[in-house]
Formats: C-alpha cells, structure tokens, sequence
C-alpha cells in the first residue's frame, strides 16, 4: 500500500511541478518510477536473469 501511496504522491508532484515551471518532461518521471520499480522486482526473482525474462515473455 505504501509503494502505492508512493506512487500517487510522485504523479501529483510531478503534475504540480509541470504546471508551476512550464516543463512538460517532469510528466516522464512517474513512468521513469514505475519502470524502475517493474525491474527491481524482475531482479528479485530467484532464477537466473534470462530464465526470468523467458518466464515472463512465455506467459499468456
């Protein structure tokens, strides 16, 4: 809940911080935050870094 919580205060930030300076790129750093986030939990995994990837890919 807390990563969560993190989350939403970052797009908030951000949507504040693009309307008060005029700097449209400051919108990228929410998804900047989530990507880093989906590869910190990729890492986590117990296998070996490929056989993760091939795991992921090979889901339906």
């Amino acid at each position: 809940m807390g990563i969560l919580i993190g989350f939403w205060v970052l797009a908030i930030a951000a949507i504040i911080g693009m309307l008060k300076w005029k700097k449209p790129i400051l919108l990228a750093a929410p998804f900047a935050a989530m990507g880093v986030y989906i590869v910190i939990q990729i890492v986590m995994v117990p296998l070996p870094l490929w056989e993760t990837i091939q795991m992921i890919m090979g889901m339906r």
